[in-house]
Parts: structure tokens; sequence; C-alpha cells
């Protein structure tokens, strides 16, 4: 990856770029002290692909610089001391992927750039994907039967969802990407009208994909009542993150995609309270729609896919 670092401190750029550099996350393209010696070409001339930016600065501060960034295709990372809620919506507002505030924090800062590069490595890979379905269906007629997709193509845009809801990394992930695989190759051998299946089926048929054909009836039970467990774990984190997002701005963009579509919104209300009074109840106590939540990933990662 290419980064691009404008901030009017000296010491605020060279701590971004030894971070940056010191954990191999790519390479620092250029840096500028104001948003006044930038632009849109200059950008693309530097293969940029992710900016850092600061809010505040002397001639033309971020928010500025950021509307004048006419077809620049990076993803852009703002830094600032400010935490007013009215210019940090205003930049999520602009496009902006993450808001990162002062002082640096090297572990906030390696956070947020291993998650907009997963961003940008998932959304590449699913622009792929969707350039060759246009070549196959542009081509030679298929056998009615034949599958464009490989078994991991619907997982492509299941980990991009998985990871702008925050869960990515919870052990449940990683069930709910076969459960998806599951419902793919279902849909593909079914004809007609799909009928989703019951959640107690996925679960099923992803134990026994995972424990094998001599796996007893109580083997399989207990591997459905484990991914059961964790996947309300994971979606429970989803839950926390996007409250967290919604307590921290309203207006943030993830918040307003999300959080009604993957889930009750009464339940977000609720967790937003639960965080800001400091309550923790855990999933258990918490109601989950695991078949909603799982019927929306998989009708959002197929609209990804194209």
């Amino acid at each position: 990856m290419r980064y691009f670092i404008t901030d009017d401190d000296q010491a605020v750029r060279s701590m971004l770029a030894h971070i940056i550099e010191d954990a191999d996350l790519g390479i620092i393209a250029g840096e500028a002290e104001d948003g006044s010696q930038i632009d849109g070409d200059f950008l693309r001339l530097k293969q940029v692909d992710i900016l850092l930016i600061d809010l505040l600065m002397p001639n033309r501060d971020g928010i500025e610089t950021i509307r004048q960034l006419i077809g620049f295709e990076g993803r852009i990372v703002m830094i600032s001391q400010i935490e007013s809620k009215e210019m940090i919506a205003e930049a999520y507002s602009l496009g902006i992927e993450y808001y990162i505030t002062k002082p640096i924090n090297r572990l906030e800062v390696l956070s947020v750039l291993q998650k907009v590069q997963e961003r940008i490595l998932l959304q590449r890979s699913i622009e792929g994907i969707q350039r060759s379905l246009s070549v196959l269906q542009g081509g030679a007629a298929r056998e009615p039967r034949e599958q464009p997709f490989t078994e991991k193509t619907i997982q492509t845009p299941g980990k991009f969802l998985l990871t702008e809801l925050g869960m990515i990394g919870e052990s449940g992930s990683k069930d709910l990407l076969e459960m998806l695989d599951y419902l793919h190759r279902q849909e593909g051998m079914q004809t007609g009208v799909y009928k989703f299946p019951a959640l107690k089926e996925i679960f099923l048929a992803v134990a026994q994909k995972k424990l094998g054909d001599q796996a007893s009836g109580y083997e399989l039970q207990k591997e459905v009542k484990a991914a059961e467990q964790r996947v309300r774990r994971a979606i429970y984190q989803a839950l926390s993150h996007l409250a967290s997002l919604g307590l921290t701005d309203y207006a943030n963009p993830k918040f307003e995609t999300y959080a009604s579509t993957f889930f009750d919104f009464t339940e977000v209300r609720k967790r937003m309270r639960e965080l800001e009074n400091q309550i923790e109840p855990g999933p258990s106590s918490t109601k989950i729609n695991t078949k909603k939540f799982m019927l929306v990933l998989y009708l959002e990662a197929k609209r990804l896919m194209g």
C-alpha cells in the first residue's frame, strides 16, 4: 500500500511514517504540511492508496481539502485532537473511512490502518470477481447447472461485511462464512423460488461438513450447539460495535447503513444505553435474531457480488 501524510506537525508526520514502515504496512509516497499542497491529480500521480490528513491546518484544513480531492479514489483517514461531533460527522459525510484522535496512539493507528487495508483488498477482490463474471456472462453459453463461482466466492464479500461490522476477529465469523457457502451452494442447486432453510438445518449441514460422514449424532449435536454459541457471541460483538459507533457519532455512515439492516433498532438503542451506562449484560441476556442476521448477511453478500 502507498500512503501520503498531510499534517502541519513534522513530529506527527514522522511518527506516522515510522509506525507504517516499522509495521511493514506499506511505503510513504509523500508528505505535505498543508492541504493546499495536494489535490486529486497529485495523489493519483503518486498512486496513493491511503491518505492520512489532519483536520486543522493553517491554510486549508482537512475538510476543505477533501472537498477539493476531485477524482481521488483512495481511502482517507482523518487525524485530529478536535472531538467535535459536528466536525467529525461532516468528515464522515465527505467519505473518510476512520477518525484517529491525537495524541497519536500506535496501537490505534495500526488497528485502523490494518482495517482500511483489509477493506481495500476485499473491495479489489470483489471488483475482480465482478469483472470475471462479466466476461463469463458475455462469453459462450454455459450448461444450465454450471456455476461461475468458486467455493469461496461468496466468502469474499462475506469477509468484507464482517469486517465492516467489526466482528471478523470473532471465532463465530468462520462459522458464518461456512454458512454462507452452504446457502450459496443450496441456492445454486435449487430450481424455482429459493426458500431460505431453517437455521438448525444450516448449522447441522456446516457441522457435518466440518466433522465428516463418520461423526455420530452426539458429536454433531455438540458441534451444532458450540457453533450456535460462537455465532451468537460474534453477532453480539457486531451489535456492540455498531452501538459504540452510534454512541460516538449518530451520523456515522456504518451506523446508518448497518444498524437497522442487521438488527432490530430497539436492540441497538438498548445496547447504546448499556454502553453509555457501562453495563455489560453479555450475549446470553440480549435479544439476538440469528436467522435475520444470517439472511441479511447472505443477501448483502450476494448483492456485493453483483
